[in-house]
């Protein structure tokens, strides 16, 4: 699909501009509206407090928002991430799961491992 008269490329530029536009109009209109940074004591300590944030303990001398529910969600999303990760490592080979992790292709005969031939040097097979 070709664009002959160039319509189409116009009207996506004006989306854009009008989209920056509106964009720009509220940073610029919410940029008044911050208070001024008022920064930390100069005799608390900086990692205490952020650590009684995170776990929503209100020990800290600086007051903050707790954020133990956002740290359970990411901790459970990590974590079923990397069960996902162990499980797609694993395949099949003629209907029995073959682990990931494996000793470098050395067979196993009558339940001792074989013994590697000199010459090879390892790697796949």
């Amino acid at each position: 699909m070709t664009d002959t008269d160039g319509s189409d490329r116009a009207a996506a530029a004006l989306a854009v501009t009008a989209l920056f536009a509106v964009i720009a109009t509220m940073a610029f209109g919410a940029a008044g509206s911050f208070p001024a940074p008022t920064g930390f004591p100069a005799d608390a300590s900086i990692v205490h407090n952020i650590g009684y944030a995170l776990f929503d303990i209100g020990l800290g001398e600086i007051p903050a928002e707790g954020f133990l529910a956002a740290f359970l969600i990411i901790a459970l999303a990590l974590d079923v991430a990397l069960d996902a990760a162990i499980y797609l490592a694993k395949r099949e080979d003629e209907g029995s799961i073959v682990s990931a992790l494996t000793d470098g292709g050395r067979e196993i005969v009558a339940g001792d491992v074989a013994e590697r031939d000199p010459a090879d040097k390892g790697g796949d097979r």
